[in-house]
This record gives structure tokens, sequence and C-alpha cells, in this order.
């Protein structure tokens, strides 16, 4: 059964898995895709300018900086086919499509595998200590997705100026950082004015709750990189109406504000909720998503899975995660109500 059809007896589904905003699509997104309907009718790059100033606003980027991609996917693989990597190196657990992308493109990959002991922090020292010459690209998603741990401009800064010494393209993901609490710390996009080996891009798919509209972008400062994209990219990728939702959604302070405020409340709320709970280990979270360890031999990710499912709960089984295993799970942050289920059916098992 599909998720879109999903129905157990009383329960309404509630996907914890796909880390999308609880707050739904913003209302000025629907106002918007109506009254633009007509859009249809047009080619839709007349509608890009306008986009690439919202997102100029939004980022404080120069509009020239601004990449669009019908998808974090469609970014993932522009940038990949302009860098061509011959080696690439991936943080472990790390979202599973950076490997899917880059292996299209025939790239050998190596992992920099993180510790359970460290809560999965990354160690900068480390990370950059393990890199040469070899290299030729880095993906790194800041907040990480499944650990939901990130790392802060001043440390990122640190792994550009290795990369750009070494010679390697760093490509950071920023998809969760607009659910952190301090997104301007974290916010790498400032670094893009100083190193033109780095790109960071974003999807508004989860913070926005917009999957169905497929916008990405990203912002890379390399003048030469910059006129390839514009030579070799589909002029028409992205949508007329994306386009239209992207402009209107990154100006709505009202819903980014609500978006942000609940997410605190709620990521703080379950984790305390859950903390106390001895045989379950919670890894504290800066996204809107957390990653939990079960501690009892007998339970494993599956069966926790399968229990909450019987709620209407569909959470993430990590076993197919390089790096987790079977006694792993990761949930994203929904209602009120809903966060209170979940988190009483969880406990119900383990």
């Amino acid at each position: 059964m599909s998720k879109a059809t999903l129905r157990i007896e009383q329960y309404q589904t509630v996907h914890f898995d796909t880390n999308v905003n609880p707050m739904g699509t913003p209302d000025s997104v629907k106002k918007a895709i109506q009254e633009n309907i007509d859009a249809v009718v047009a080619y839709p790059e007349v509608y890009y300018d306008n986009l690439k100033r919202s997102i100029s606003m939004y980022t404080r980027a120069p509009e020239d900086n601004v990449v669009l991609g019908n998808g974090s996917s469609d970014i993932l693989r522009l940038f990949a086919a302009l860098v061509m990597p011959k080696k690439s190196l991936l943080i472990s657990p790390g979202p599973i499509e950076y490997s899917h992308v880059l292996k299209s493109y025939g790239s050998e990959i190596e992992y920099f595998d993180l510790s359970e002991e460290d809560n999965y922090e990354i160690d900068l020292a480390q990370l950059c200590h393990s890199l040469d010459s070899s290299f030729d690209m880095i993906i790194i998603s800041n907040p990480n997705n499944p650990t939901s741990k990130s790392i802060d401009r001043e440390s990122m800064e640190i792994l550009a100026k290795t990369c750009q010494e070494l010679g390697i393209f760093l490509l950071i993901d920023e998809m969760y950082i607009e659910f952190t609490d301090n997104e301007e710390v974290l916010n790498s996009i400032p670094l893009t004015a100083y190193y033109q080996n780095i790109a960071v891009m974003r999807s508004v798919s989860k913070f926005f709750a917009v999957p169905g509209i497929r916008l990405a972008y990203a912002i890379h400062s390399n003048p030469e990189n910059i006129e390839i994209i514009n030579i070799t990219g589909m002029k028409n990728n992205l949508a007329s109406l994306s386009a239209v939702a992207g402009t209107v959604m990154l100006g709505d302070k009202s819903y980014i504000e609500a978006s942000k405020s609940m997410i605190h409340t709620e990521r703080s709320l379950v984790y305390l909720a859950m903390s106390t709970c001895k045989t379950i280990k919670l890894f504290k979270p800066e996204a809107n998503f957390m990653l939990a360890k079960l501690l009892k031999d007998d339970i494993f990710a599956k069966d926790v899975a399968d229990h909450c499912r019987t709620r209407g709960i569909i959470i993430r089984d990590c076993n197919d995660i390089r790096g987790l295993s079977n006694k792993y799970i990761r949930f994203s942050f929904m209602k009120p109500k809903q966060n209170d289920l979940m988190v009483n059916t969880i406990l119900e098992i383990v």
C-alpha cells in the first residue's frame, strides 16, 4: 500500500520519516499558485529573475551567484558533472543519495566514518588530516542527516580552506539548516564570498513543506563555473509555478518564524520526554529530526517501526544507512498531539 493511501483503523497516518515541516505548505504559496495559474502558458525562464532576486535577498548572496535546480538531486548532479570527480569523500552515516549520484559519474568513493562514542559529532581536525590531493570532491550535509548534528561556520571555513589548498571541491548541503536554532552561526553561504571551491545548496522541500514543487538552489561564486553552468544547463528546467512559489515563500517571514518556533519547542519537549528512558539512547538533535539507538538486545528497528505503524506512525528504520544498523531509528518532530502519540507508542515497546 502506498504512503499516500495508507490508513490504519482510526489513526490517520503521519509520516515521521520524511522530515517535512508539520506546518504544511504556506498559505502564501497556495494563494500565489492560484493567482498565477496562467503562468503555465509562458516559458518559465521569464519568472527566474524574480526567483533569483528573492533567493538573493533571502541568502544575502549576489544574484549572479545563484544556481537554480529542479530539486536537490538536480543540484547534486549539476556539480558532479561540473567537477567530474575521480575520487570523492562522504561522511558516514549520511544521506544515501550522495553516493548514488557520485557513482553515476564514475567516482570512487571513500568514507569518513563518524563514531557513536563521539555522539556522531564530526572531528574537523581529523577530517582535514585525512584529506589529500587525490580527492576531487567532498559532499557534506549540515545539519547531518540522519544524525541531526551540525558544524558551525568557523569550523566549516577550516575545511573549506583545507580543500582549497588541496584542490578539492566542497559541496555543502544545508537542506535542514532553517530548522536549527542558530542558523546565523551555522550558515556557510557567507563563505562563498571568499572561497570559489565551495558551493552551498539548499532545497525548499522540507522547510516549506513543498516536495512537489521540485525547487532547489545553490550559491557558488566561481565565475568560470557559473558561466559553464549557464551555457550547459537547461534553460527551462524549473516550472513556472515552482518559480512563482519559490519567490513568494522565501519572503513569508511569519511562516518562517512560526515554523522555527514550533520546531524549537517540539524538539525540546520530545527530547526531554524520551531522555528518561534507559533502554533507548538519544543523540541530541539540532535539526527537525532525531536519531536514536535501541539498547535492548531483543528489540530491533523493524520491531519498533512495525509497532508504530499500527498507530499510523511511520518512522525511519535506519538499517540500510551506512554506518548505522538494525538498532537505529530516526523520526522527525511533528505537531504536539502527533508527537505525544509517537513518543508514547515508541516507549511502549522499547
